[in-house]
C-alpha cells in the first residue's frame, strides 16, 4: 500500500517539524488524544447476544497483488460483481501513478469504479464502532476493506489494504483477505483489534510514525459500501 519514497517523507516531515516535536504521542507516534478516542472497551459487545452470529461474505476470489493491493482489493471486489476491472486496466487508466497509495485516493477509486455503491471511509472509529460497522456490513452482504500493516518479508512491514469477509465474535475469529501474499488471515478478536491500530507493526519505522502523527495515515480505518438504492430508500 505505502511504500512510498522516504526522500519524500524527509521533505513532507521537515516541513511539520514543529509540529512533530510539539504532539503528544502514544508509542508507535500517535496523538495520546486520539488514542482516547479510539481505544475503547469493546468486551461488552462480545457478550450481545445481537452480534454473537457468525457473518460472512462469499464468493470472493482472492488473489495476490501484481500492481498494488489497493487495486488488487477494487479487483477483488470487480471480480465479485462480475466487472472487467483488473489491477492493470486500473495502473493504466491512472497513467502509472498508484491512486491509492493514500486513502483518499482508495475512496475515489471506490466511487469510480462502483458508481452504484455508496462508500464511506470511517477513519479513527473506536474499536467497538470498528466491529459493529463490520458486522452490520457483513449482515448486509458486504465486504469491508481495511487498513492495516502486513508483513512483506519476515523483518519488512508494509501499509496495507485487505477485505474483511468473516467476523464472528461468538467464536472470536475475524477472516481477511490479504492480496499481499494471496491468502487468507485468521484473527483472534484482540489480535484484529491490535492489527487494525496498528499495534502489531513492531519497531515502525520513524517516518511512518510521523505520518500517523500527520494524519497521512490513520488507525481502525475501514470502507463501508452501500446500494445506493437503498440508501435513497431509507431515507
Amino acid at each position: 500500500m505505502y511504500k512510498l519514497n522516504k526522500v519524500f517523507f524527509h521533505l513532507v516531515i521537515s516541513a511539520f517539524v514543529v509540529l512533530l516535536f510539539g504532539s503528544c504521542t502514544d508509542p508507535i507516534g500517535y496523538p495520546a488524544k486520539l488514542r482516547v478516542h479510539y481505544d475503547d472497551d469493546y468486551s461488552e459487545l462480545l457478550r450481545n447476544d445481537a452480534y454473537s452470529k457468525e457473518v460472512s461474505v462469499t464468493g470472493i476470489q482472492i488473489f495476490k497483488e501484481k500492481v498494488s493491493c489497493g487495486y488488487a482489493v477494487i479487483e477483488m471486489l470487480a471480480k465479485w460483481q462480475n466487472k472487467p476491472i483488473t489491477e492493470d486496466t486500473l495502473s493504466s487508466g491512472d497513467c502509472d501513478i498508484i491512486t491509492t497509495a493514500i486513502g483518499s485516493g482508495f475512496l475515489r477509486e471506490m466511487h469510480d469504479q462502483f458508481p452504484e455503491w455508496e462508500t464511506t471511509r470511517c477513519v479513527n472509529i473506536t474499536n467497538t464502532e470498528l466491529l459493529k460497522k463490520i458486522y452490520t456490513s457483513l449482515d448486509n452482504g458486504f465486504p469491508v476493506p481495511i487498513e492495516f500493516p502486513s508483513r512483506n518479508t519476515p523483518s519488512e512491514w508494509v501499509l496495507h489494504y485487505g477485505l474483511v469477509t468473516l467476523m464472528d465474535l461468538g467464536k472470536n475469529k475475524v477472516v481477511v483477505q490479504n492480496p499481499h501474499g494471496g491468502y487468507e488471515e485468521i484473527y483472534t478478536v484482540d489480535g484484529f483489534i491490535r492489527t487494525a491500530r496498528y499495534e502489531s507493526y513492531r519497531d515502525m519505522e520513524w517516518y511512518f510514525k510521523a505520518g500517523f502523527n500527520m494524519g497521512i495515515f490513520n488507525k481502525n480505518t475501514i470502507y463501508i459500501m452501500r446500494n445506493k438504492w437503498e440508501v435513497r430508500n431509507a431515507e
